[in-house]
């Protein structure tokens, strides 16, 4: 796959989700923005308990890839890919540091 159609697709993939989440979580979010009903609202049910946990235990796995990646491939700027795996969510989170990985690293390393 060429690496323009690559970061093509990680840019729709991760703006995708930023937006359905935008559209499906800030409304009710702005009626009553209580940020930790809503994150226990995602175990509301056994279902909805293993998806959310498996997006927490994601997001976890890519914290510590960014984490080795940026001392051992000089990988920069992975903190941004972390906040934003809180929110919106690990999608977006993993589509940027895909893309910030597509960098070459500043000293040469990689």
């Amino acid at each position: 796959m060429p690496l323009a159609v690559y970061r093509l697709l990680l840019i729709l993939l991760g703006g995708g989700f930023a937006v359905a989440f935008a559209v499906m979580v800030l409304p009710p979010l702005l009626q009553d923005p209580d940020i930790i009903g809503a994150f226990a609202a995602g175990f509301v049910n056994p279902y909805a308990s293993g998806y959310a946990l498996d997006a927490i235990l994601c997001w976890c796995v890519l914290a510590v890839w960014v984490v080795h990646e940026a001392r051992s491939a000089g990988v920069r700027h992975g903190w941004i890919a972390l906040v934003l795996g809180v929110a919106p969510g690990v999608a977006t989170g993993f589509a940027v540091y895909l893309l910030l990985r597509t960098r070459p690293p500043r000293d040469g390393r990689g």
